[in-house]
């Protein structure tokens, strides 16, 4: 069975009076382990195509299935759940929390599901030992550099464990070494734990490291 699942899926936008088609016929399927980054120019849908995978939006038609279980019969609660534990989130700009800690921001997921704070400490030392950051714990991310921001994002998104770690442009904001470094922190953790990384990025150094590329062009698979 595959993991992820889309079949002839579309997502339709109301901008006032104007109905914009954001993706248009998409079936696509994707296995455990893979590390895949959608790409496309701007526009091309790539951003909605993973939103509708992470399930923060729904398709306006057509069907996903995330282990060979239709999102569109999930509740709202069902989809945060489902969030919460199976997959990971790392966006370009962090979306760290100012006011907590290295350790804290990457312990706020298993909070919310109301692990014990030891237990969720312990995971999130784990996971910052992981991206090199264990010394800077403490640190808020204002102390910290992009790359270290990102790091921090990185070890968040997979402290639950997830099965599929979505990336929308996450070497965005970085300089050339940095991205590299993340890169290479991303594919490691890949190999190491099996976990599915599915991209959206223009990067040409994330492209070059891909297994797999899909590209859209104006909403269609291409």
């Amino acid at each position: 069975m595959k993991l992820i699942k889309l079949q002839a899926v579309n997502k339709k936008y109301k901008l006032g009076q104007t109905e914009l088609l954001a993706l248009k016929d998409i079936s696509l399927s994707f296995n455990k382990g893979e590390f895949t980054a959608v790409w496309g120019p701007s526009g091309s849908g790539k951003t909605t195509l993973l939103n509708l995978i992470g399930t923060i939006d729904e398709p306006s038609s057509g069907t996903i299935l995330i282990n060979g279980k239709d999102t569109s019969g999930m509740s709202d609660n069902q989809k945060s759940d489902y969030r919460n534990t199976r997959i990971g989130f790392i966006f370009q700009s962090f979306n760290l929390i100012p006011v907590l800690s290295a350790v804290e921001n990457i312990m706020l997921p298993l909070q919310i599901r109301n692990v014990r704070t030891a237990v969720a400490r312990k995971k999130a030392m784990q996971r910052l030992k992981e991206v090199g950051l264990e010394n800077l714990a403490k640190n808020r991310p204002d102390k910290m550099s992009g790359g270290q921001r990102q790091r921090v994002a990185i070890a968040r998104a997979l402290v639950t464990d997830p099965e599929v770690v979505i990336a929308d442009e996450p070497t965005a904001n970085l300089d050339l070494a940095t991205s590299i470094e993340i890169i290479e922190i991303m594919q490691e953790i890949n190999k190491k734990n099996q976990a599915t990384f599915l991209f959206s990025t223009h990067d040409q150094r994330l492209l070059d490291r891909m297994n797999r590329l899909i590209r859209l062009e104006d909403g269609h698979l291409v």
